[in-house]
């Protein structure tokens, strides 16, 4: 009876102790910010900068810039930071005009304890604006980098100069992941009219992510930034992502921000019409069950309180640094986005 008793108590301390062990598991935070016109205040010759000097039309002196420096700064350092208590792993950003500011930023203090490095390239923007990624050393080591150029041209066969596409390969913690970032044609001149752009480098996009699955078909691959089209534009759901996968010989793409447009959450604001422009979109084979790995987890727009207008016409919109011209000292025309990855731990 004695060691009946004794192995009942110990089936009870082993269900107790099972019920008690809960998985841990290990967060990453992918970022992307359109950062809106981070221009130092210095005259670049080359480019249609000089709306952005002290003399210039937007009277941008260095008080301006390092208020604009800490604002963007204050907001990558909180990114995610509710949920994995630390700022995001890697962010693309967009609207930077050099290295220059984007050293500035992550020297800020707000940065500065996260070690993160650079990979930039200057691309042809006529306003001189370019993307880039930063990352913390200690979680993502880049093996591979390129500047996919975008050769598009106007009406009257001229070339009209844009962004380049950043493809970025690496070991996030000793798993392979590619990263491209993107800052696609704007709507100058009427959503329309401008079309043909987007879809060009969408399927610039899309050659760049082929090449890399005939490399490896199983390349983890994340596709990031200000598209300036909607997740449902044809741009985004056709010519990037494959819907068709029948038809398809690549891999689709699955986008998580769809789910949020669809909802009537937006990135920002024009004429009492919100648009997600901002995404982050992800490969199949980073939405699985294999938590041993990392997967897709969620996605989300951070939008703090501190981002918006608090009153007025605009009330709820981004905060912007500049609006119609005029000085109003916020953050950006665009509230962030990010996508966390997870994976379980012993």
């Amino acid at each position: 009876m004695v060691s009946k008793h004794l192995f009942l108590i110990f089936i009870l301390l082993s269900n107790i102790a099972q019920s008690q062990k809960e998985d841990r598991y290990s967060i990453r935070t992918i970022a992307f910010y359109n950062v809106e016109n981070l221009f130092d205040t210095v005259n670049d010759s080359l480019y249609f900068d000089d709306e952005m000097t002290p003399e210039g039309n937007y009277n941008w002196t260095l008080d301006r810039y390092r208020l604009k420096i800490t604002h963007i700064a204050e907001v990558l350092s909180k990114i995610g930071q509710s949920t994995t208590l630390t700022c995001p792993d890697i962010i693309g950003l967009c609207e930077v005009e050099n290295l220059k500011v984007i050293e500035d930023l992550v020297k800020h203090p707000f940065l500065r304890p996260y070690d993160y490095n650079i990979i930039h390239y200057d691309s042809p923007d006529e306003r001189g604006i370019d993307v880039a990624l930063i990352y913390k050393g200690s979680r993502f080591i880049p093996m591979s980098f390129k500047s996919h150029r975008l050769l598009i041209f106007n009406d009257s066969d001229e070339r009209d100069y844009t962004r380049d596409q950043l493809l970025v390969g690496g070991l996030l913690e000793g798993e392979e992941l590619y990263i491209i970032v993107n800052h696609w044609p704007s709507r100058s001149g009427g959503a329309a009219r401008s079309r043909p752009y987007r879809k060009a480098a969408a399927r610039l996009n899309r050659r760049i992510i082929d090449s890399l699955m005939r490399l490896n078909i199983d390349a983890k691959i994340i596709s990031m930034g200000d598209f300036n089209d909607n997740p449902t534009d044809n741009s985004i759901k056709n010519t990037l992502i494959l819907s068709d996968m029948e038809n398809a010989k690549s891999p689709a793409f699955f986008n998580p921000m769809e789910a949020l447009y669809n909802k009537g959450d937006g990135s920002l604001a024009y004429r009492d019409q919100w648009s997600l422009f901002d995404q982050i979109l992800l490969s199949k084979n980073l939405i699985n069950e294999n938590r041993n790995s990392y997967t897709f987890w969620k996605a989300g727009i951070y939008h703090p309180s501190f981002l918006m207008n608090k009153t007025g016409k605009y009330k709820g919109y981004p905060f912007r640094t500049h609006v119609a011209g005029r000085y109003t000292g916020g953050y950006s025309d665009h509230f962030p986005v990010y996508a966390f990855l997870i994976k379980k731990v012993d």
